[in-house]
């Protein structure tokens, strides 16, 4: 079974653990999850409203709604 998700976090959720910080990936896109690394950058550019995919190869496509 597949599922689509939507996100719409640009950037990720700081979590303390004692003294330490733990950064959360909310925008969907980290392959270290659900711990972030940065794939967030991506999306910075984004236009609000517009849906977009990412390829496995990191490439952006906008998705055309009918």
């Amino acid at each position: 079974m597949s599922r689509l998700v939507l996100e719409d976090a640009k950037g990720p959720v700081e979590i303390k653990v004692g003294n330490e910080s733990k950064w959360i990936c909310r925008c969907g896109l980290s392959k270290k999850k659900p711990f972030c690394d940065g794939s967030h950058q991506k999306t910075l550019d984004e236009e609000d409203g517009v849906i977009y995919e990412y390829k496995s190869d990191g490439k952006r496509i906008e998705v055309k709604m009918k």
